[in-house]
């Protein structure tokens, strides 16, 4: 195999990430050694990693998992860590609820099966704590001994909260206008966190660059140079939802966009359960959602394009707000190849979605969560998905993280007296 270098990266030596095999280019599939690499050397494309999958029955590896932690470490023989992973200091994220939404079904006429994969459970409320737990063992394994990112808000509490679990050091980047809720979770681990003047491709581009200077060496950047390691936890969403549909792939599941690799890991996760027999092997749909104030994908999925034209990011949903997404056009070939879409819908819809997954199922989520339930009700509407079909919509963070969105319309319904009479003249006691 070849072996690729960058400056700035602790190590190359062989390292134990248990079934991971090596890296393998998307575009050309050149193959390279473990490493802290995320570049072709050929052909510049991305890498991510390719596995020596376990052997053996489905009904024994089926029982494996089932008899594994209540984490994402169930899925082990899985995922590029090494076989003790649960053993060692990690926040643990995973297996979140799957919620069936009866009430939110009713709302929006679907018969066939709603469920709500609520990732606002996980340790720092958010999906992007099971990235960031895969992105930790890498970075042992490679020998760093800063953790770092650049971050919409959600990642960087990830990458502070996980880098203070492993003991390692943190530093990381977001741009300098984000929600304060996630500014104060990911500056309370007592890491660093630096915010750059600008959105976050700025961000993006100023840890690219920080990646090749001296001033990065030893540092593992979770979404640069341990990239194809850390996009592999989202796979554990996609392994998590066929358990706990009892060994079944959905139908249908509506996924948000930010940079798009959870949508491509998501389809990344079916595909390996089908190859080793874990689940039927049928027919299923991806969509993808998007904000209107930051929708390249959706502005090219409509316009029949391959690639996708960056966007300046106008939107409340900032977790979403990449408009230079790096999985862009693999998003566009997923939803295309399994007969999915992928829509957006404005900050107006965003905000009356938030508010209806809220009062029809106890779940507050945040912008991001309203941006996919709001694009569920508008593909239901148009006669996209099919409400006959069992559909999986996920909310990837808690609503507390973004109470901007949602305050100037969630207020107190009245402020009484401490008396019978003002309550029965406040017009409430019926209501």
């Amino acid at each position: 195999m070849a072996v690729q270098t960058i400056a700035g990266n602790a190590t190359t030596a062989p390292v134990d990430l248990g079934p991971a095999a090596a890296l393998s280019c998307r575009e050309c599939g050149e193959r390279f050694e473990l490493g802290p690499l995320f570049a072709c050397a050929s052909c510049f494309g991305p890498l991510e990693v390719a596995y020596d999958l376990p052997t053996g029955s489905p009904e024994e590896l089926r029982e494996r998992i089932e008899a594994g932690p209540d984490n994402i470490w169930r899925y082990a023989p899985l995922l590029p860590v090494p076989a003790d992973v649960a053993e060692k200091p990690n926040i643990n994220p995973g297996f979140t609820k799957l919620v069936k939404a009866d009430n939110l079904a009713r709302e929006l006429g679907v018969t066939g099966g709603l469920y709500v994969k609520d990732d606002s459970g996980n340790p720092t409320h958010s999906f992007k704590d099971r990235v960031v737990a895969i992105a930790v063992e890498a970075a042992r394994a490679f020998g760093f001994t800063t953790l770092s990112c650049s971050s919409t808000g959600n990642l960087a509490g990830a990458v502070g909260a996980a880098a203070a679990r492993a003991g390692l050091r943190s530093c990381v980047f977001i741009p300098h206008d984000l929600e304060q809720g996630k500014v104060v979770m990911a500056a309370v681990y007592g890491g660093e966190l630096v915010g750059i003047e600008g959105n976050y491709d700025d961000v993006n581009r100023f840890c690219s660059e920080l990646i090749g200077d001296p001033l990065g060496e030893g540092w593992g950047f979770v979404n640069v140079n341990l990239r194809p390691y850390y996009g592999e936890g989202s796979k554990t969403l996609a392994y998590e939802i066929c358990e706990q549909l009892g060994w079944k792939l959905p139908d249908q599941i509506v996924i948000p966009i930010a940079s798009g690799s959870q949508l491509t890991k998501i389809d990344k996760g079916f595909q390996e359960l089908i190859k080793l027999g874990l689940v039927e092997d049928k027919p299923y749909k991806i969509f993808g959602a998007q904000a209107e104030g930051c929708s390249p994908v959706s502005a090219a999925f409509k316009a029949g394009h391959d690639v996708v034209r960056p966007q300046k990011p106008n939107t409340i949903a900032k977790s979403l707000a990449i408009g230079n997404p790096a999985d862009g056009p693999y998003v566009l070939d997923i939803a295309r190849r399994t007969g999915g879409a992928v829509e957006d819908v404005n900050d107006e819809q965003v905000i009356d979605a938030i508010k209806l997954l809220a009062r029809t199922e106890g779940i507050f989520g945040e912008t991001a969560g309203g941006v996919t339930v709001g694009v569920t009700k508008k593909l239901i509407e148009a006669g996209v998905i099919d409400p006959a079909l069992t559909t999986v919509v996920l909310n990837t963070g808690d609503g507390l993280k973004t109470l901007d969105a949602v305050s100037a319309t969630s207020q107190a319904s009245a402020t009484i007296k401490p008396s019978l009479d003002a309550f029965r003249a406040a017009g409430l006691a019926s209501a």
